[in-house]
């Protein structure tokens, strides 16, 4: 059998190299020609533990080649970006092209499936524009949509185990996704239709958004309080029903902090509780900006100079290379428009270099510094010391000293 996955990002590359490991022909498309290279070189393009080895593996072996065009294929997997336009009203486009680039190989019996998070009905109206341009194909092929749920830095095991659900235009179609799908996923795979399946996917989502606004909410009013806000919700989590989530400097990321406005987008007076969660997660990113100006502005006035600040994570969340939606980004963009000529240190292990700021490393940067920024809980910080002679503002629990 031979798949064509178009997208080789955060997803799909690795949904791409299971599959292969697996027994099955691969053919992986990407607009980015460097990314076709380094792929076709079997080099990684992106940070996740172990999956190095296995592209190098699967390319090796020819069970995984890259181009920037498609190939005909017996399925046909759409794993492309969905942003926003406008105020944050879902953008199609990008599947709806990589559908068209596939149109003209499909043929009868083929498998076409969407992974990106897409609004409610983008799986129909997918169907209607293959439908639309090949006729002859209704009824004949199957169509479905299949969500990706994985954990940045345990891509490798979550690909393989965890559960699935599968949303056919019709049952052939589920039944015809989840005989692809169970080739190499030991999970259960669940059956439903396509729409079921893509508001699974925001529902999921969106329940972990409100769940860190709650937290991120205690701790604006902990810190009004003067209450550690990180022993509270320890203390909190002792009752046997009670699981609070960690506060952070925001939410990140292609996932929690965006499927959310696929929802408010389409049902804005049914979703308030949905909108407000995201109103309070960004607002975090400016407490935290605000926080730490005031406290630039403190020690100047102090100390009679301008303090050196360490900025101290990048990533959407810990121990990953991905900026994407980066509440830690917008806080060090915001600082560093009104820092007045501080000196301000910007520090992500995990990234080489990036084209906007120059990157410290993170022992340099702490070193230097006189008020310590917590924005990312990477690991090695968290072998950093708390130093007394200096000012650690932590947002990201760092310190807090509870697991």
């Amino acid at each position: 059998m031979k798949a064509c996955f178009m997208g080789l990002g955060y997803i799909g590359l690795p949904t791409a190299i299971i599959a292969a490991k697996h027994g099955i022909q691969i053919h992986g498309v990407d607009i980015n020609p460097k990314v076709v290279e380094k792929t076709n070189a079997g080099q990684l393009h992106i940070i996740e533990p172990g999956m190095q080895e296995l592209l190098e593996e699967v390319v090796k072996n020819g069970q995984l080649k890259a181009d920037t065009k498609p190939v005909e294929s017996d399925a046909y997997f759409m794993v492309v970006p969905t942003p926003f336009k406008g105020d944050h009203q879902p953008d199609t486009s990008y599947v709806e092209a990589a559908t068209r680039a596939v149109l003209p190989l499909l043929k009868e019996g083929d498998l076409y499936v969407i992974e990106s998070t897409s609004p409610v009905g983008t799986t129909e109206a997918m169907a209607e524009i293959i439908f639309a341009e090949r006729p002859e194909l209704k009824d004949k092929i199957y169509i479905a949509y299949c969500p990706e749920r994985v954990l940045p830095g345990n891509v490798i095991y979550e690909l393989v185990h965890n559960d699935r659900v599968i949303g056919g235009l019709n049952p052939e179609s589920t039944e015809k996704a989840i005989e692809f799908y169970s080739q190499f996923v030991t999970g259960q795979l669940h059956k439903t239709n396509c729409r079921t399946a893509e508001m699974c996917k925001l529902t999921e989502n969106s329940s972990r958004d409100v769940q860190i606004a709650f937290a991120n909410e205690l701790s604006f009013i902990c810190d009004k309080a003067g209450i550690n806000v990180w022993e509270l919700i320890n203390l909190a989590n002792k009752h046997p029903r009670v699981n609070i989530l960690w506060p952070g400097c925001g939410v990140g990321g292609h996932c929690i902090a965006v499927d959310p406005y696929f929802i408010t987008a389409e049902f804005p007076m049914e979703s308030r509780m949905i909108g407000q969660a995201r109103q309070i997660n960004n607002y975090k990113a400016f407490w935290c900006a605000e926080k730490i100006q005031n406290e630039m502005l403190k020690f100047e006035l102090e100390k009679g100079r301008k303090p050196v600040v360490a900025m101290m994570g990048l990533a959407f969340k810990p121990d990953i290379d991905d900026l994407r939606e980066s509440p830690a980004k917008q806080i060090v963009a915001k600082v560093m428009q009104s820092c007045n000529n501080a000196n301000i240190l910007i520090v992500e292990p995990n990234v080489e270099e990036h084209n906007v700021y120059k990157l410290t490393p993170y022992q340099e940067a702490f070193d230097k510094a006189d008020i310590v920024v917590y924005l990312v809980a990477h690991t090695p910080f968290k072998a950093l010391p708390k130093d007394a002679d200096k000012v650690i503002l932590d947002f990201c629990g760092v310190n807090k000293g509870f697991k």
